[in-house]
């Protein structure tokens, strides 16, 4: 069953992963060509413009985009918080309806594997993927960054884990609420949705202080770049957060998959 898994959803794995791996690609061959000290200057002063809540928002007001790695901890890990999350929506919301949307799962129901083991290949392989696609995303970039110019590399470390935070709660939140329908298209869109307003109120909770409070509704929140790039160091409060929701999520898909009514 595990094998089987994945083997499935190993095309998905290597379509996302290699959209992520491209832009790195692309930024780390054409930055040094873009980046001297004039553009520099006209970049400095372009953000000068913007109101200091917007630059807070991609964190510009506390990395510069002089270099490759500035970028990254900028606008870098934006992309790499919303791609990796959208992976994670996804892979969280098909794993267990696959088999429903297929019609395959009569033929898991013949075979002597209890729905408890269905669920623990399957979990266990989006897990794998997903820490997976960070590792590998992370020593991609590090050679990059390595070949670019220098930079703090435990700040590195901790920003390349930091994703793994709301990626995986992302994930076993999907899986739960996959387990309400049997269409894998309409709990696809319902993922992306739920990536892209936690995102939003994210990015809102950093414009004022009236609209602070939605952090604590996003799952980026969980994530903690900034806190990594000015303080060098996780938070512990988020490491447990994400540990506690991920298993909070994980208990509730168990007991409602074991309940459902499969097609």
């Amino acid at each position: 069953m595990f094998k089987r898994e994945m083997k499935i959803n190993f095309k998905s794995f290597i379509v996302w992963l290699s959209v992520l791996l491209s832009v790195f690609l692309i930024t780390f061959l054409m930055y040094p060509s873009i980046i001297n000290s004039d553009n520099i200057k006209m970049m400095d002063e372009l953000m000068s413009v913007f109101p200091e809540e917007m630059l807070k928002a991609f964190n510009f007001d506390i990395s510069s985009m002089e270099s490759a790695y500035g970028w990254l901890k900028s606008e870098g890990f934006v992309f790499v918080l919303l791609i990796i999350g959208c992976y994670s929506g996804i892979l969280g919301s098909n794993l267990l309806l696959k088999e429903e949307n297929d019609q395959t799962i009569e033929y898991l129901n013949s075979l002597p594997i209890t729905r408890s083991k269905i669920i623990s290949s399957k979990v266990t392989v989006g897990i794998i993927y997903i820490i997976l696609m960070i590792v590998i995303l992370g020593i991609f970039n590090y050679i990059g960054l390595s070949l670019s110019g220098d930079f703090d590399k435990k700040q590195y470390f901790l920003l390349s884990v930091t994703p793994m935070f709301s990626s995986l709660v992302i994930y076993f939140g999907c899986l739960f609420l996959s387990t309400f329908t049997h269409k894998t298209k309409k709990m696809s869109g319902i993922s992306l949705g739920i990536v892209l307003v936690s995102y939003f109120f994210q990015m809102l909770s950093s414009m004022s202080e009236a609209t602070e409070f939605l952090k604590y509704i996003s799952i980026f929140t969980l994530a903690d770049i900034r806190n990594v790039i000015l303080k060098i160091s996780i938070n512990p409060i988020m490491i447990i957060i994400s540990i506690c929701l991920s298993l909070f999520f994980l208990v509730l898909t168990i007991i409602r998959y074991n309940d459902k009514e499969l097609l």
